[in-house]
């Protein structure tokens, strides 16, 4: 198995990439070239806020895609390491819809 990454990197502009790799250092380098062109060449400079290893190509793949389909709030969640809001932003929206009506804002069970 080959050692791979899922990561994720914030635009000059504060939006956030996420990708996937088996090189990051020669990925971000890319990406920092603009050598890809797409998103992130029109908004450099990139800094890496996070990323996570993996053993498999395919996980970090898998971890790239989720993580993707996710709210810039759950992103940045996972970012600062915050896992209890991650937790709770992966809830139901009618879960943290009848938290906000209970507690007056979002807050742990």
């Amino acid at each position: 198995m080959k050692r791979s990454w899922a990561y994720i990197l914030q635009c000059s502009d504060g939006s956030y990439y996420t990708g996937s790799t088996t090189n990051i250092e020669s990925r971000i380098a890319k990406h920092h070239a603009g050598f890809y062109g797409g998103y992130t060449a029109s908004r450099r400079p990139l800094n890496l806020v996070w990323s996570q290893e993996f053993n498999d190509i395919n996980d970090a793949i898998k971890a790239e895609w989720q993580i993707k389909g996710w709210t810039k709030k759950k992103k940045e969640a996972l970012i600062s390491g915050d896992f209890d809001l991650l937790h709770e932003l992966a809830q139901s929206k009618e879960i943290r819809e009848r938290r906000v009506r209970i507690h007056g804002r979002l807050t742990s069970p």
